[in-house]
């Protein structure tokens, strides 16, 4: 599977973005696909997911209320609606991908498949 993020960008706080994840390859079976952030002298960590059959989501506490996750799996992708953008949202944002079930793991460790990432950046 390969998974290809694009989408950011530098936005001013309060702004919006919009990610987006096209995944290919062998997709057939995926469970959740997810976005994950890793901000400068920070770990890498998770934002949201959905899952690829029933839409189910998961967000962080820190984006709840801000950012929505949608998916289309006709077309393969995943996207990141970022709304209420402040500085703190700064970061490399990548897409993920498992095959595990049936809940959504919020651990990176439990994602098999990633892609290269893209960054956003807030100026206040």
């Amino acid at each position: 599977v390969q998974l290809q993020a694009s989408g950011g960008g530098l936005v001013q706080a309060g702004g919006s973005l919009r990610l987006s994840c096209a995944a290919s390859g062998r997709t057939l079976g995926l469970h959740a696909l997810a976005w994950f952030r890793q901000a400068p002298g920070k770990e890498r960590e998770f934002v949201a997911a959905i899952t690829r059959k029933y839409g189910n989501t998961k967000y962080a506490d820190s984006v709840k209320g801000r950012f929505i996750i949608s998916r289309d799996n006709a077309k393969n992708t995943v996207d990141l609606q970022m709304n209420s953008l402040n500085s703190e949202d700064t970061a490399l944002y990548s897409c993920a991908a498992d095959r595990n079930g049936p809940v959504i793991s919020t651990s990176r460790s439990q994602y098999h498949y990633w892609g290269q990432g893209t960054q956003v950046t807030v100026s206040s």
